[in-house]
């Protein structure tokens, strides 16, 4: 019979099983398992950390892209939902494109046959075609984002700088992990270089930040451009011209743009679902208004869907016509927000949504607006709210700024998500994290970082006054973050989805080259605007790159001093420890093994409870790990010292305050973990029947002493180390180190990752020198 002990004896100082080893170890006991029928899974599966990793069936599909049967009821619900939380930015464009475009004034009438042209062919190819076709099938279990292209590629390539990456992980239902066909050379060539470039892994890990931090300046530039853009709408009431100058229509913004964050608070699940009625009626009105101005002006605008009018555009005005490019880009906007909020709604509800009511409102506005400027060349400045016919002006103002609230809502959401995915993957310090809605996992409030937005977007309105230069900022912000995302698409085209060469190239081409394109275009515009974003982008990427080098060097100090089992025996049996009553949860990052700072606490404190539990906080590189395979368990021999290990592994965007005590989760998991543990030990007991009654009474034995343990009182220790500079360090380290705990000491701490009350909580302090 293969005992316990001589199973446990398999396992490696840090904690873990070797797959190889697994199976040359144990053959002896599988083939004596094959006489009773029983499986090598369950037996692999017993010590390796994953005893519940198959018991929750896939994710709910309605968050993802998978979904076979979607009832066209909940469909329909959906992409109505979505109109008030996904399209707000790209919607209310039309506000102010024509005024980027046109800065200098129109100078052919043809020319506007051109700018129309390419915001129509724009729109097609890259909100279209590339987002809603092609990227959404990218989707993490449901999530979009930056963070969810990335997550994909650490899932099939290991390029993941943490070393934490265990082969349990696989086991999650959610991590849908697909091995690359060795057939195809190209995905197989292109992994091994990722994986064995220490370069290729940074620069990914840099390029997902980068995107990140662009993306965060999107919510600072869309509120400001947003409403600045509606508001001066109220210039065209004769009635207010002269009452409400320049000044005043900034002021009035800047109240706008404080309400709006104040009441971010209350979260998108309030707030933003009673948007979606406004936002269907500004799009029915847009598209009401596109269509009469393109038969009461000029129908004849429809010779824009010629391509060649680009051509003449290029010809005619050269160097201008590319640097307008920068204003043309403006159509775009939001197109992010249609793979960032996906996760709120469904794959098929944005992509109902933006074909059948979104995109034809955009395209008919804007060639509305482009029939009223062929006769009215002069009002390009205002063109919008010109070309609004006298009647409906006053219900479409109201209606616009409601709109351009809207749309501010979806990128400052959409920066509190990517916040929250760049704390759980270790690339940003802890912050608050508030989720306001019990039914969406991706409805979350940052309080820190809604008022630093709101004190950015109140300075950049302040600081710019009109749309032109912040249009010249925000352009550049949303380049860069599509050309990002077209960098690691194309990563996931040929290493996940093993996508033919030539479609490859055909979409580097003519998707990443229109992109590149645009880039050049705004790029030229950097000194009138355009460093904003990198200005922005600087400061969040200084900050996520000091907290996640500090973490991954603080991470590898504590793996090359864990403690092995071994150790830990000699530490609690060999020693002098005092025994307690109760449970000691001891908290750690560390997955492989027991963490340094134990032996610090024992050296100094020598007093073992009843039973002791070392729990591990992971972030796998997957949206939302399921409840059910939340935690993972192992024993630390010998058995009667009741010493477990714990690894609790979180999604991305899981919350982490769960709303049952999360002591209760972990004492009834591992009493599932101790039944499971003598299920096992009875099917390898295959030759000694009469052990069974020992077998079963000894977990009995163990579930009541937990059951005791936990009810002479719980203990929460937490690792508090402080990091500092060791000798001989570098001035550029000490920076690094000293910002780490500046950041660290102002911000949120350990214990409120998780539901721990003060009064059972201990801290045990220890020195990292690295």
């Amino acid at each position: 019979m293969a005992s316990d002990e001589q199973l446990t004896n398999n396992v490696h100082d840090n904690g873990q099983i070797c797959p190889e080893e697994e199976i040359s170890n144990l053959q002896p006991y599988q083939n004596q398992l094959k006489s009773k029928k029983n499986s090598w899974h369950r037996l692999r599966r017993y010590d390796s950390l994953d005893i519940e990793s198959a018991k929750f069936s896939r994710a709910d599909p309605a968050h993802g892209g998978g979904k076979g049967l979607e009832s066209w009821f909940v469909l329909l619900q959906l992409a109505f939902q979505s109109l008030g939380i996904v399209y707000g930015d790209i919607g209310t464009s039309p506000l102010y494109v024509y005024a980027g475009v046109f800065q200098d004034g129109i100078k052919h009438k043809d020319d506007i046959l051109g700018v129309l042209s390419l915001i129509f062919y724009t729109l097609t190819i890259i909100p279209l075609i590339k987002y809603v076709f092609i990227v959404l099938r990218a989707n993490d279990n449901g999530e979009g984002g930056t963070f969810a292209l990335y997550s994909l590629l650490c899932r099939n390539a290991k390029v993941s700088l943490l070393p934490s990456q265990e082969a349990e992980d696989r086991e999650v239902s959610t991590f849908n992990l697909q091995i690359p066909n060795n057939e195809v050379k190209l995905a197989s060539k292109l992994k091994s270089r990722l994986e064995n470039s220490a370069f290729s892994k940074y620069s990914l890990l840099f390029a997902t930040m980068l995107a990140t931090s662009m993306l965060i300046g999107d919510g600072i530039l869309t509120p400001c451009i947003s409403v600045l853009s509606a508001v001066g709408g109220i210039k065209e009431a004769k009635s207010l011209a002269h009452v409400l100058t320049d000044d005043r229509i900034v002021w009035i913004s800047v109240a706008i743009l404080v309400v709006l964050f104040a009441v971010q608070r209350f979260g998108t699940d309030k707030v933003g679902y009673s948007f979606a009625p406004i936002m269907f009626l500004w799009l029915c009105l847009n598209m009401a208004i596109g269509t009469y101005n393109f038969f009461h002006h000029d129908p004849t605008i429809i010779k824009a869907l010629n391509p060649w009018y680009i051509v003449e555009y290029f010809k005619r005005n050269k160097k201008e016509a590319w640097i307008s490019l920068g204003g043309v880009i403006l159509c775009t906007t939001g197109a992010e927000a249609l793979f960032a909020d996906v996760g709120h709604f469904s794959v098929n509800a944005i992509r109902l949504s933006m074909s059948t009511l979104v995109y034809p409102a955009i395209v008919l506005s804007y060639t509305g607006q482009a029939a009223y400027l062929i006769n009215n060349t002069d009002d390009f400045a205002d063109a919008y709210f010109k070309s609004v016919p006298s009647p409906v002006y006053w219900p479409t103002f109201v209606v616009a700024v409601l709109a351009a609230v809207i749309a501010s809502q979806s990128l400052i959401s959409g920066a509190f998500s990517v916040i929250q995915q760049s704390l759980s993957m270790g690339c940003f310090p802890r912050v608050t994290v508030i989720h306001t809605s019990a039914k969406f996992h991706g409805q979350v409030y940052v309080p820190e970082i809604n008022y630093l937005l709101m004190v950015a977007c109140v300075c950049v309105t302040f600081g710019f006054k009109t749309t032109t230069k912040i249009g010249n900022a925000y352009g550049l912000a949303v380049v860069f973050v599509m050309t990002l995302t077209s960098g690691l698409l194309v990563l996931i085209m040929i290493i996940v989805w093993k996508t033919n060469i030539l479609l490859v190239i055909t979409y580097t081409l003519i998707i990443g080259g229109v992109e590149l394109l645009y880039l050049t275009s705004v790029l030229y515009k950097f000194n009138q605007g355009g460093y904003l974003p990198f200005a922005f982008a600087f400061v969040m990427m200084t900050v996520m790159y000091v907290w996640n080098h500090v973490y991954r060097s603080k991470y590898y100090y504590e793996l090359e001093n864990k403690i092995s089992p071994e150790k830990v025996k000699e530490m609690t049996v060999d020693s002098n420890c005092v025994p307690l009553p109760g449970l000691a949860i001891f908290y750690s990052e560390l997955v492989q093994g027991v963490p340094p700072i134990f032996k610090h606490y024992i050296d100094n404190v020598p007093a073992l409870h009843s039973v002791l539990v070392f729990v591990s906080v992971k972030s796998l590189p997957i949206s939302i790990v399921p409840s059910e395979e939340r935690f993972l368990f192992r024993r630390i021999q010998p058995r009667e010292l009741n010493v477990f290990r714990c690894v609790v592994r979180y999604g991305y965007i899981d919350a982490r305050n769960e709303q049952e005590p999360f002591e209760r989760m972990l004492v009834e998991r591992l009493k599932g973990f101790i039944r499971e543990e003598v299920i096992f030990l009875k099917e390898s007991n295959v030759e000694k029947k009469e052990e069974d009654n020992e077998i079963e009474e000894l977990m009995e034995r163990e579930v009541e002493l937990l059951e005791k343990a936990w009810g002479s009182g719980v203990v929460h220790f937490m690792g508090e180390s402080e990091v500092v500079a060791g000798n001989g360090a570098g001035i550029m380290k000490k920076v690094l180190i000293g910002s780490y705990n500046f950041l660290k000491k102002n911000l949120r701490q350990s214990e409120k990752v998780f539901d721990i009350p003060r009064k059972r909580m201990l801290k045990v302090g220890m020195t990292y020198e690295l």
